[in-house]
C-alpha cells in the first residue's frame, strides 16, 4: 500500500466480507487486524484483497510477523539504488535541456537516458497503478504514473512535431518521489524501532541443564519445565522461576526502572533481563509467544495497528480524492485551451495537479505518531493498549486512585519499632512468634528483622489467639505479641510511655502492636502499607495540568484521609465494598466527569472497564492489566501523569500532521491548476511533505515527562 486511499480500499473490502467484525488498516505499518467469528477460513480475506489487486498474508495473532524493521530497511535500500541510478540519468537530461542545443539529436539523447528512469525506476508506480486499474480503482501511484508517462509521451509527440520536450519533468518527477519513499522507510524504521529494540533485547541462547550435562540450544528449543542455569552479566532466556540461588536483576527493559531487583528461590524471573550479580538456576515457566516480552510486544503491535478514531475523516477524504483530482487534472488542461493557452502551459498545469495531489502525508499522518507515541510509551514503561487512547487521555478530568497497590506498595512494613530492649534481640523474639503465625503482620515483622541479618529460632509451642495475637516460647522465654487486651489477659504491665507511643501510632493510621515477656511489655511496634515515595509528585502533577484526584479504598474514613494527606489528594472515597468500586466511577461519570481509574487488584478489572481510561498497574494481577486501557509496567505513580502527557503529546502530533496534511492539498491544488507550480517542484514538494509528517511524529521519540 502506498497511500491512504489503498488502505481504505483494503478495509472497504475486508470489511464487506462474511464472519467479519471488525477490521482496522495501517499504511504505516502495511497490517490489517480483522476479527473474525469462529469458523470464518481466513483465505476467503486473502482472495477478496487479491481481486482488487493487492497481496494479503494471513497470520494468526501468535505468529505476528517480525519483520517490518527489516522490510523498512531492505525498501530504503532500493529505493536508494534506484534514485542514485535515476538521478545520475537525469542531470545530463537537465542540462541539456537547461543549457545544451534545441537539435533533434540532443532530444534524442534525453529520451534514450529519460526511458530507463521513467520505465526501470519508476516501475513501482505503473505496475500498481496498472493493477489496479483492472479493477477500475486509482491511488497515489496512479497520479504518478499519469503524470511521468504524460511528460512523457508528450515529449517523444513533440520530439516529431518540432514542440517543447518535457523529458526533463518526466525524468525529475519519478526520481525526486523516489527519493521521498527512501526517507520515508527511513522514517517508517525509525518510528518503529522502540518495539523492535524489544524485539531484539531477547536472548537467543539458554545453558539448559540435562541428565547429561551443561547443554547450549536456542531458545526456541526451551520448554516449560527445562532448567536454565544463568551466569552473572547473562540475559534470562526465558520467563520462569529460580530453582537455586539468588541474585539481582535488571529488569528496566520491562518496567523502565533503572533499579536491580533482588532476587532469590521461587522468586519469578523474566524473559531478556538481565542477571547481575550471582549464578542461579532458571525453571522456565513460560516460553516463546506466552513470555512477558512477547506480551508486551504484541500489546504494541496492536497498538500501532489500530486506528484513532480522528482518522476517520482522513480515510473518507482519501476514499474520494485520487479520482477527484484526476477530474481537476483535466478540467485543468481543458480550461487552459479554452482560454488560448498554448498546449505547452495547459499540459504542464495539468501534470503540476497530478503530482502536487497525491495524499501519501495524509494516509502517514495518524499511523506513524502513533507507530512514535506507543514504542515511546514502551521504552518509559508504558503500553497503550487501543490508539482511541490518545484521544480518550486528552479529555480526562479526573483520576481515581486505588489506594492499595498504586497509591502505596501493597505491602505491609515495619514502620516504628519502640522498645528500650537491644533491638536486634528484641526483633528476634518478636518476629520469631510471629513468623509462624503466616500474617501479613508477621511477615513484614521477620523482613524487618531479616533486613538487619537478625537470625531467628525455631519456636515452640505456638498459641493464635484469634483477633488478639500470638505467643510463644522462644529460648525458654514465653513472648507475647498482639493488642494490649492480650497482654492485659496475660498479667504483662504496661508502661504509660508503651501505651502513649500505641494511640500515637494508631492516630496515624497504622496498625499498632505490643511485644512483651516476664510480666511486662517490652516494646510497641507500627506496621503500615507504605506510601510510595512518587506518590506526591504524581498528584501535583495531575493537579497542576488541571486534573482533579481522588482515592478509593475499602479502609475507614480516618485511614484513608491520614493516606491521603500524605499524597495532596483531598477527595478520599472510603469504605468502599471491592465490589462497589465501579459504581463510584460511574457517580463520577454522572457528574460530568471523564474519569481515569487507576489500579491493580481483581477486584478494580469493573472499575477499570467502566472508566473513560482504565489504567492498569503491570504488577498486579492479570486480570487488571486485561481490563486495563493503559498498562503501567511497574508500580511508579509517577507513569500515570506521564502516559496521560505522552497521550496528549501524540494526540497534538496527529492533528498537527492531519491539519498540515489538509493544509498542503488545500492549498497546493489551486495553485497548480493556475500555473503557479511547475510539475518538477510539484514532484518535490509532494515528496517533502510526506518526508515532514513523518519527521513530526518522529519528535515524540524525544519525549521526556514534565518534572
Amino acid at each position: 500500500m502506498t497511500c491512504a486511499t489503498c488502505a481504505t480500499r483494503v478495509e472497504r473490502i475486508l470489511t464487506r466480507q462474511e464472519g467479519v467484525d471488525g477490521v482496522s488498516v495501517n499504511l504505516a505499518t502495511a497490517t490489517a487486524q480483522v476479527q473474525v467469528r469462529p469458523g470464518s477460513d481466513p483465505t476467503d480475506l486473502v482472495s477478496a484483497v487479491d481481486k482488487i489487486g493487492y497481496t494479503l498474508t494471513h497470520h494468526l495473532p501468535e505468529e505476528s510477523p517480525r519483520d517490518m524493521v527489516e522490510h523498512y530497511h531492505g525498501d530504503e535500500a532500493t529505493q536508494w539504488r534506484r534514485f542514485w541510478i535515476s538521478a545520475a540519468l537525469t542531470l545530463p537530461v537537465l542540462v541539456l535541456s537547461m543549457l545544451g542545443p534545441e537539435t533533434v539529436w540532443s532530444g534524442v539523447i534525453q529520451w534514450i537516458l529519460v526511458t530507463p528512469v521513467v520505465f526501470w525506476a519508476g516501475w513501482q508506480f505503473h505496475q500498481v497503478a496498472l493493477r489496479l486499474l483492472r479493477h477500475g480503482a486509482a491511488n497515489m501511484d496512479t497520479l504518478i504514473s499519469l503524470g511521468a508517462v504524460s511528460a512523457y509521451t508528450f515529449s517523444i509527440w513533440a520530439l516529431a512535431n518540432d514542440g517543447h520536450l518535457f523529458f526533463e519533468t518526466a525524468a525529475v518527477i519519478v526520481t525526486l518521489i523516489i527519493l521521498g519513499r527512501a526517507f520515508e522507510a527511513r522514517a517508517k524504521g525509525q518510528a518503529s524501532s522502540a518495539i523492535h529494540r524489544l524485539i531484539g533485547l531477547s536472548a537467543r541462547e539458554a545453558r539448559v541443564i540435562t541428565s547429561n550435562g551443561e547443554r547450549m540450544i536456542p531458545v526456541e528449543e526451551v520448554m516449560p519445565g527445562d532448567v536454565m542455569l544463568v551466569l552473572p552479566g547473562e540475559k534470562i532466556p526465558t520467563d520462569g522461576v529460580i530453582a537455586s540461588g539468588e541474585t539481582s536483576i535488571d529488569e528496566s527493559m520491562l518496567t523502565g526502572e533503572s533499579v536491580p531487583v533482588d532476587k532469590g528461590p521461587r522468586d519469578a524471573v523474566f524473559g531478556a533481563t538481565v542477571n547481575f550479580q550471582g549464578r542461579i538456576e532458571v525453571r522456565a515457566t513460560a516460553v516463546g509467544a506466552d513470555t512477558a516480552l512477547a506480551q508486551i510486544v504484541k500489546m504494541v503491535e496492536s497498538a500501532q495497528g489500530s486506528k484513532a478514531p480522528i482518522q476517520r475523516l482522513a480515510d473518507r477524504i482519501a476514499s474520494v480524492f485520487v479520482p477527484v483530482v484526476i477530474v481537476i487534472a483535466v478540467v485543468t488542461v481543458l480550461g487552459w485551451l479554452a482560454l488560448g493557452n498554448p498546449v505547452a502551459d495547459a499540459f504542464t498545469a495539468g501534470v503540476a495537479v497530478l503530482i502536487i495531489a497525491c495524499p501519501c502525508a495524509l494516509g502517514l499522518a495518524t499511523p506513524t505518531a502513533i507507530m512514535a507515541g506507543s514504542g515511546r510509551g514502551a521504552e518509559l514503561g508504558i503500553l497503550f493498549k487501543r490508539a482511541e487512547v490518545f484521544e480518550e487521555a486528552t479529555r480526562v478530568d479526573a483520576v481515581l486512585f486505588d489506594k492499595t497497590g498504586t497509591l502505596t506498595t501493597g505491602v505491609m512494613e515495619v514502620t516504628d519499632i519502640s522498645t528500650d530492649e537491644d533491638i536486634d534481640q528484641f526483633l528476634r523474639l518478636v518476629a520469631t512468634v510471629e513468623n509462624s503465625s503466616g500474617h501479613p503482620i508477621g511477615r513484614a515483622i521477620a523482613l524487618a528483622a531479616d533486613e538487619r541479618d537478625v537470625q531467628l529460632a525455631e519456636p515452640e509451642i505456638v498459641t493464635s489467639y484469634s483477633g488478639s495475637g500470638v505467643s510463644g516460647h522462644v529460648d525458654g522465654i514465653e513472648v507475647f505479641v498482639g493488642k494490649p487486651s492480650l497482654m492485659a489477659e496475660n498479667g504483662l504491665a504496661v508502661a504509660e510511655s508503651d501505651t502513649r507511643k500505641f494511640a500515637g501510632l494508631e492516630s496515624q493510621s497504622r496498625t499498632a502492636i505490643m511485644a512483651g515477656w516476664d510480666g511486662k511489655v517490652r516494646g510497641v511496634l507500627g506496621i503500615a502499607d507504605v506510601v510510595r515515595g512518587e506518590a506526591s509528585g504524581a498528584v501535583d502533577r495531575l493537579t497542576t495540568a488541571g486534573i482533579d484526584t481522588y482515592m478509593i479504598t475499602g479502609d475507614n474514613q480516618q485511614t484513608a484521609a491520614a493516606i491521603a494527606s500524605q499524597v495532596g489528594i483531598e477527595n478520599v472515597i472510603a469504605g468502599v465494598l471491592p465490589g462497589a468500586k465501579a459504581a463510584k466511577v460511574a457517580d463520577l461519570q454522572r457528574s460530568g466527569a471523564k474519569v481515569a481509574f487507576v489500579g491493580d487488584g481483581i477486584n478494580d478489572a469493573p472499575a477499570l472497564v467502566q472508566a473513560d481510561l482504565g489504567m492498569a498497574v503491570g504488577s498486579g494481577t492479570e486480570v487488571a492489566v486485561e481490563s486495563g486501557d493503559v498498562v503501567l509496567l511497574n508500580g511508579d505513580p509517577l507513569l500515570v501523569p506521564t502516559a496521560i502527557e505522552l497521550a496528549g503529546a501524540t494526540f497534538r502530533t496527529i492533528k498537527q500532521n492531519l491539519f498540515w496534511a489538509f493544509a498542503y492539498n488545500t492549498a497546493a491544488i489551486p495553485l497548480a491548476a493556475f500555473g503557479f507550480l511547475n510539475p518538477m517542484i510539484a514532484a518535490g514538494a509532494m515528496a517533502f511533505s510526506s518526508v515532514t509528517v513523518v519527521l513530526n511524529a518522529l519528535r515524540l521519540r524525544g519525549f521526556q515527562p514534565q518534572n
